[in-house]
């Protein structure tokens, strides 16, 4: 999995490449943590580059979510790929996070 990360403001636009499983968390929670620490309230997860995620995968996100609301702040999805979107289907979790096929809007939602 790679990460990369841009902060504006309040927001953070995490963009997600690869698997996101078990392996890979410790480094996902770290860069969000950091974020939060600077400040940051919410987050947007572009997650098109996202091929696979596992039952830990999904965990993260949802203590991002959570993480992010004790801080007032929220999630986004963006641009989630079929397959992902039908682990989330599966998961029963697709009602769970806002999702949005552009950045911009988002970005927008959030304000």
């Amino acid at each position: 999995m790679k990460l990369k990360y841009e902060d504006h403001d309040k927001i953070s636009i995490v963009s997600i490449d690869g698997d996101m499983t078990t392996d890979h968390i410790d480094s996902f929670r770290r860069t969000v943590t950091e974020r939060i620490h600077k400040g940051t309230r919410d987050f947007v997860l572009q997650i098109q580059g996202m091929t696979f995620i596992d039952s830990a995968g999904l965990e993260s996100l949802l203590w991002l979510q959570e993480a992010a609301a004790e801080h007032l702040g929220q999630i986004r999805l963006v641009a989630p790929e079929e397959n992902i979107r039908k682990i989330l289907e599966i998961t029963r979790l697709q009602h769970q996070f806002d999702m949005h096929e552009e950045v911009t809007d988002a970005i927008r939602s959030l304000r």
